[in-house]
């Protein structure tokens, strides 16, 4: 199956680019090329761009405190899993603690760094990173493969709270919610959300379906228009009916 979500709030919003951001990084951490390596130190730079947000921090303690009371009030559930319950209040617990020993600016230890910054500014032009360009840049690129990826992982680590947070926030969120499986007919679905409250969507599909559900949502209703993705210049509108599955998440 082929999952797609689609945030329903703004803070939903930037959650599941920075997890988006930090599983990049962490795939391109995990190589040894330099051409893998400029990656991850792209992604490192996209990561900065959106961490920059001030209220950032404030908000992710936010959610996870409101996990924690909302994990609380399981406690005299006498169907609730105890023993699990116990362990997903120490993650809460363990990554809010973590957050608070965070101090000053998200990502000033990389702004404070002028040759970063330098190679940040022209990766942001294309072909902007060439070795005529940046040749410190260059000749770090020739650097040892281990010696880059201790260089990485420096400059990430700062950043892994945030990614602790994230990942423990969106983790429960996945799993709060329960499919139901639905049809689009002749591709189009919508639904009323009558004052229900949801934090974020997952359609999903069969992985050798063509077809690509296109989201738009507000607080009164969600829709979806399934279009058919093949090699054609520009997406068709499917015709038929869509069997599918809908998730709406919420906590």
């Amino acid at each position: 199956m082929i999952t797609y979500e689609y945030p329903l709030t703004e803070r939903i919003r930037t959650f599941l680019r920075l997890e988006d951001l930090f599983d990049r990084a962490r795939f391109f951490l995990a190589r040894h090329d330099a051409y893998e390596h400029h990656a991850a130190l792209v992604t490192l730079f996209e990561t900065l761009e959106v961490c920059a947000r001030a209220e950032l921090k404030s908000e992710l303690l936010q959610e996870l405190e409101r996990l924690r009371q909302v994990m609380l009030g399981f406690r005299t559930n006498p169907q609730a899993d105890q023993e699990r319950l116990g362990q997903v209040l120490e993650r809460i617990e363990q990554s809010q603690a973590t957050l608070l020993k965070m101090t000053g600016k998200i990502g000033q230890h990389l702004r404070e760094n002028e040759w970063l910054m330098a190679i940040k500014q022209r990766t942001g032009i294309p072909g902007g990173a060439c070795e005529f360009d940046l040749p410190a840049y260059h000749r770090w690129l020739h650097n040892p493969p281990p010696t880059r990826s201790r260089d990485l992982e420096r400059w990430f680590a700062p950043l892994l709270p945030i990614q602790d947070a994230v990942t423990v926030a969106l983790g429960l969120l996945r799993e709060s919610g329960r499919p139901q499986e639905q049809v689009a007919v002749q591709g189009q679905f919508q639904q009323m959300l009558a004052g229900r409250v949801a934090q974020m969507a997952r359609i999903r599909l069969p992985r050798d379906s063509n077809m690509v559900p296109e989201i738009s949502a507000n607080r009164y209703a969600l829709n979806i228009r399934f279009v058919i993705f093949g090699e054609e210049s520009r997406p068709r509108s499917a015709e038929g009916d869509v069997h599918f599955e809908l998730t709406f998440c919420n906590l």
